[in-house]
């Protein structure tokens, strides 16, 4: 004997359940899908936008001629350190810094 039998509300409740589960042509609407693949496509997508912002944003130039594309930064796997951010990022103890600054008279390194 069915648990919803002649209890109209859960009748009622069964239905929209297996027509919100049903597309139009009568099979089921939703994949079973393991949530290693459900990471995997937020991940790709959040990769997409942040590759968007950089594309469009004004800052970090020196940093974008190092990574252009921030799928090669998040592969490299690099460990920060004073060096690595002074170059990246142009500001630290770099002539050209200093020159931006009017501290030295040439940006290039060997003047």
């Amino acid at each position: 004997m069915k648990a919803n039998t002649n209890n109209v509300p859960n009748e009622i409740a069964a239905q929209l359940t297996k027509k919100a589960a049903c597309g139009k042509d009568g099979k089921t609407a939703y994949r079973n899908l393991p949530k290693s693949a459900v990471i995997k496509a937020i991940q790709g997508k959040g990769k997409l936008q942040w590759q968007a912002d950089w594309n469009v944003t004004t800052k970090g130039e020196i940093t974008k001629t190092f990574f252009p594309d921030i799928s090669v930064c998040i592969s490299k796997r690099l460990r920060m350190c004073v060096k690595l951010v002074t170059v990246v990022t142009g500001h630290g103890t770099l002539r050209s810094y200093y020159h931006r600054f009017k501290v030295k008279n040439n940006p290039e390194c060997c003047s």
